[in-house]
């Protein structure tokens, strides 16, 4: 008796290693638009979790950007209770705030999901993200001039959220998801070139390809696993140096007040983690704070000559006063 298509059968076993993992009476939620990459992980989650007596289920995200957005998202449902997922969660989320609509698409995607977690704890949600969304996030980041937590791309798992196709390129899932019978579907977002990450998928990487030759994908998915591991240990050490400085502790309205001392003692790389780790906890939003805003706020540290506040994004400001660093 043959096994599986190749395809079928790689996928599968990388649900089968995540889903070893987590604690018997953890249900596992697969997120799914009804594209080809998270169709292929919710088929393959309905083969291996019976067989590893794990409960599974799914969740599909009516973001609401489309006409007939919600007949779409009750189709996607419909195909995951035909795979023997459950319970199958359909949520309507409303797209509006900061950082355009991708942004914040994204943000109500995760909000959604992380609703569903709470509604069905223990839980975890397993994301179908592959090696060329690795790829790609590690040239959006690095066109931004991102740090290397950015750069670091995404974690196989983070949280309560897993990543197991993230070893895995798009076509083999995608073909993956052909063998299993799945009819996928091809949100026309991901082709729209307003949006970057269309544009870095259908023009940069292309473009890259041609200019350096075949493999940059995973090149780019390597680059990450290895800027992560640096990453977390730097992130490690930066904890330590804020709880030192004082993050941990009450600080004055609108965030922590850091000493000076410690920071002047840091190197650099240490140090800036730690302003940015508190301009986050002061209030500013993650996606605009840039790598300029946390040089400004070094410079309260290391050229000290009685600068004005530093203006940051989301209304706040954080200012020199004597020997610490208050946010306000």
């Amino acid at each position: 008796m043959s096994g599986p298509p190749p395809a079928v059968a790689a996928v599968r076993s990388a649900v089968r290693r995540a889903l070893s993992a987590l604690p018997a009476d953890a249900t596992a939620l697969v997120a799914c638009s009804g594209g080809a990459d998270s169709l292929a992980l919710a088929g393959a989650v309905a083969f291996e979790a019976p067989r590893a007596g794990r409960s599974a289920g799914a969740v599909t995200v009516d973001h609401g950007l489309q006409e007939g957005s919600g007949e779409h998202a009750e189709s996607v449902a419909k195909v995951l209770h035909g795979l023997g997922l459950h319970p199958v969660l359909v949520h309507t989320v409303e797209v509006t705030g900061r950082g355009g609509p991708e942004a914040a698409a994204r943000r109500a995607r995760y909000e959604a999901l992380d609703e569903a977690v709470a509604g069905h704890a223990p839980a975890v949600v397993l994301l179908g993200h592959t090696l060329d969304d690795q790829a790609e996030t590690v040239l959006l980041g690095l066109a931004r001039g991102s740090g290397a937590r950015s750069l670091a791309g995404m974690a196989p798992r983070a949280g309560h959220y897993l990543r197991p196709l993230l070893d895995l390129d798009r076509a083999t899932v995608r073909e993956a998801c052909d063998r299993m019978g799945l009819r996928a579907w091809e949100d026309p977002h991901n082709l729209d070139p307003r949006f970057a990450r269309s544009r870095v998928r259908h023009q940069a990487l292309p473009a890259l390809e041609r200019a350096l030759g075949p493999g940059i994908a995973a090149a780019l998915a390597r680059t990450a696993g290895m800027l992560r591991a640096d990453a977390d240990t730097l992130d490690l050490l930066a904890g330590e140096l804020y709880t030192e400085a004082g993050g941990e502790a009450p600080g004055a309205p609108g965030g922590p007040a850091l000493a000076v001392a410690p920071l002047e003692a840091a190197p650099a790389s240490l140090r800036t983690r730690v302003l940015r780790r508190a301009a986050l906890a002061a209030g500013c939003p993650a996606s605009a704070l840039t790598a300029r805003h946390v040089h400004e706020l070094d410079r309260l540290v290391t050229e000290w000559r009685g600068q004005a506040h530093i203006d940051l994004p989301g209304g706040v400001r954080g200012r020199r006063v004597a020997d610490l660093i208050r946010f306000g």
